[in-house]
């Protein structure tokens, strides 16, 4: 009898796993005019950015984002399992963070006021957007060696202050540098529900060789990809089912790129990031936008000869793609950079959800 109820709930605990629904994570940085139009039945989660430290404390900055905050918790309404997430910092907003995560007063206050806003907004968790602890990140903010452990103590005393209620997780760098060198991975991971890897962003602003931003496969040129912030974390020991891939829905322009492989892995300048709602009428063929697919990336590109402009990007897809190898590796989900820059129909949140739908009939 023992034996059968063993072998029952090992069945069970299998066809749990298979049926397991893949997080669907959204940024949101917008304000409270768009949130009741926001798809919040396709999403699993809606990420608040930003909140910022004030103090040792995190805060919401004025009364908009506070209405932003609480209309995104009424879209309960429409999905009852949507998870609401308070971030912090974001590229530029954590400049105090090393100081303040340095002592043990800072900590511990910083995870009762999450607690306490959370209580307040009826919301889910926090997700920390520190860029980035240990290494260099946003221009003059502090960093030392000792964040790495600190950071470590940080999702520590969330993880007891919030206890299982509430979710925690963190956004992470999707380069070598930062998985190397930012985070003790093995104790933190105990302690988060998941970590948002940016992988985006891989060829940055400050780069002057162009190439993919937001690849999923590395090549013999760009090592940074998607697939090898995966695939090293997971093998130094990090959960699959913690991970999750991040997505752009906007794309990276730079200027002064000459024609040589249509602008790829060639010099230039950075000049701008163009919303992915926008690529129709910023990014028209008619105006010499040419697009290219490299196969071995699995991402898309455009050329324009005539202006010597280069744009990486994310697109339907190149999102298709990043969402069945989320699916068949057994991530823990997608998430993306940011809900509004997505068109109103038809576009990247619809790539995803699209090919979790063909995944699920596959099976």
């Amino acid at each position: 009898m023992n034996r059968c109820i063993f072998i029952f709930l090992l069945l069970l605990a299998t066809y749990a796993q298979a049926q397991r629904k893949l997080n669907v994570i959204a940024y949101y940085s917008a304000g409270p005019e768009q949130v009741d139009q926001l798809p919040a039945e396709k999403l699993s989660h809606i990420i608040f950015s930003f909140c910022h430290l004030k103090g040792n404390k995190l805060t919401v900055d004025s009364r908009r984002d506070s209405t932003t905050i609480q209309k995104l918790v009424a879209l309960k309404k429409r999905n009852p399992s949507l998870k609401v997430i308070l971030s912090l910092g974001g590229w530029g907003g954590c400049a105090p963070c090393s100081d303040v995560f340095s002592t043990d007063k800072g900590r511990k206050e910083f995870a009762q006021s999450v607690l306490q806003l959370n209580q307040y907004f009826k919301s889910d968790g926090v997700d920390l957007d520190w860029e980035y602890p240990a290494i260099e990140g946003y221009p003059e903010h502090r960093y030392m060696p000792e964040d790495k452990k600190n950071f470590t103590a940080l999702v520590h005393d969330l993880r007891k202050t919030l206890g299982t209620k509430y979710q925690v997780s963190f956004a992470a760098g999707g380069f070598q540098k930062y998985l190397e060198e930012s985070i003790e991975w093995k104790e933190v991971m105990k302690e988060v529900d998941r970590v948002n890897l940016m992988t985006y962003d891989l060829v940055n602003g400050y780069a002057t060789i162009t190439g993919h931003h937001t690849g999923l496969y590395s090549t013999p040129q760009l090592h940074e990809s998607t697939d090898n912030a995966v695939q090293y974390l997971i093998k130094i020991g990090v959960p699959a089912n913690k991970l999750v891939i991040g997505g752009a829905f906007y794309g990276r322009m730079w200027e002064g790129v000459a024609s040589v492989n249509n602008g790829l892995y060639q010099s230039g300048k950075f000049k701008a990031g163009i919303d992915f709602k926008n690529f129709e009428q910023e990014l028209p063929a008619e105006k010499g936008f040419v697009r290219y697919w490299d196969d071995v990336a699995k991402a898309p590109y455009m050329y324009n000869a005539q202006q010597q402009l280069f744009v990486t990007y994310d697109d339907k897809q190149s999102m298709a793609l990043k969402t069945a190898y989320a699916i068949d590796h057994k991530l823990d989900g997608i998430m993306f950079w940011e809900l509004s820059l997505d068109t109103s129909k038809d576009g990247l949140l619809d790539a995803i959800i699209n090919t979790i739908q063909l995944k699920n009939k596959i099976k």
